[in-house]
């Protein structure tokens, strides 16, 4: 960033839509507010969020910036902060959107301090995956030794995260994916079972698997494509997690149907809600950061884009040729 002008580059959108809509331009950062630090970013996260409000699914007033996770180096400091200091090493990835730029202020309290042990590039590719994949797997259904849960999209960003996480918990993990070569990557990220559904009944397997139990809990991030699908994998009181859109949101349904498969549960749980207070936001980051540093959940980087090609890299993610976490480099 230009620190004598404040001038920097950055993604904004002006109207929703594709890919297309993003440009990169020269925009003016201001001075770090009260409460808040200035970070120059050194890795962007790329997540599925970023899509929704680039396309209008999760409204945003234009014009507007891209992204909510990055880490970085504390450039400057606002009045008031005390936890943080110019030089520090720091990831953030609960906003506030922005962080496809190279800089961003964000309230001191929501940035939490990096441990030797793990990269900027790691921390960018793990703070808002490796975050949810801690309520969901710890909060919103607690994963306990013996179960046996099926999660969606296993090779996705959240995905190789949950399911390396899942399988230290004591959990028999069972993933779906789209092809071998993800089958692949799934199975050395925790998978015990990998579905693929292009070619194979999920719910036939997934009873193959238990052997006509069915399952507890199912992680949803796909949405309309696989709703039915995921209910049907569920044991009677099973609780479908529906965490994410990529196929588009799931609407129009009828509450008889859980009652008719089993007398079922579905929440749509969103991070907003699970890390509403400081307190709250921290110990999901070190929950996270200790698996991360104790080895057991390992971050492999799968692309890294330069910060101008951003609508190259949502135009890959939104077509599920990626695999794994996906950065921008500023």
């Amino acid at each position: 960033m230009n620190k004598d002008k404040n001038k920097m580059k950055a993604i904004r959108i002006h109207q929703t839509g594709g890919p297309d809509m993003m440009s990169l331009e020269d925009v003016t950062l201001p001075p770090a507010p009260a409460g808040h630090v200035t970070i120059a970013h050194t890795a962007i996260g790329v997540n599925y969020i970023d899509t929704y409000h680039r396309s209008g699914l999760y409204p945003v007033q234009l014009p507007s910036g891209l992204g909510m996770e990055a880490a970085g180096v504390v450039e400057a400091v606002g009045e008031g902060v005390t936890g943080l200091k110019v030089g520090d090493r720091v990831a953030y990835g609960s906003g506030p959107i922005g962080a496809y730029a190279a800089a961003n202020n964000v309230t001191a309290s929501r940035a939490v301090k990096l441990p030797d042990g793990v990269s900027d590039e790691a921390a960018a590719a793990m703070m808002l995956k490796g975050m949810t994949a801690q309520f969901l797997l710890r909060q919103t259904y607690v994963v306990k030794p013996g179960d046996t849960i099926l999660w969606h999209a296993a090779a996705g960003g959240v995905g190789l995260i949950a399911t390396q996480w899942a399988r230290h918990l004591g959990a028999t993990v069972i993933g779906t994916v789209g092809s071998e070569e993800k089958a692949v990557l799934a199975r050395a990220h925790g998978c015990d079972h990998v579905i693929n559904y292009r070619t194979e009944n999920v719910p036939e397997r997934v009873k193959e698997i238990t052997g006509g139990k069915k399952l507890p809990v199912v992680y949803d991030g796909v949405g309309k494509d696989t709703f039915l699908m995921s209910l049907d994998c569920l044991a009677p009181r099973g609780l479908l997690v529906s965490f994410g859109n990529a196929s588009g949101p799931v609407t129009g349904v009828d509450l008889g149907i859980l009652a008719a498969k089993g007398s079922l549960y579905v929440t749509r749980p969103t991070m907003f809600h699970y890390t509403a207070t400081d307190a709250e936001f921290q110990a999901v980051a070190k929950d996270l950061f200790d698996v991360v540093a104790s080895g057991h959940v390992k971050i492999d980087i799968g692309q890294r884009y330069k910060l101008a090609d951003a609508a190259q890299a949502h135009r890959d993610l939104e077509s599920r040729k990626t695999t794994g976490p996906t950065i921008l480099i500023p």
